[in-house]
């Protein structure tokens, strides 16, 4: 039975997105490991805009109306 892969959480991309940019941050890693960081840090930025162009794909969708596209910037909704 084939396992299918999982696809990356947003904040756990995020958060070790955020990890990799201190690591590096701090300046004292040797040139191979700064390497493999910014590597890393690459990958972890792509699957975040991926994870984010996905999600704005599917609001679009959501707010069709009428069968034409009509696209709105997200607002959060406010306690008051």
């Amino acid at each position: 039975m084939a396992r299918t892969r999982k696809a990356p959480d947003f904040e756990q991309s995020l958060t070790q997105l955020e990890a990799v940019v201190e690591r590096m941050e701090q300046g004292d890693l040797p040139i191979e490991e700064a390497l493999k960081a910014f590597e890393e840090g690459v990958k972890l930025t792509r699957e975040c805009q991926d994870i984010l162009q996905q999600t704005e794909q599917k609001v679009q969708v959501l707010v069709e109306q009428q069968g034409e596209m009509k696209t709105r910037p997200f607002q959060e909704e406010q306690d008051d």
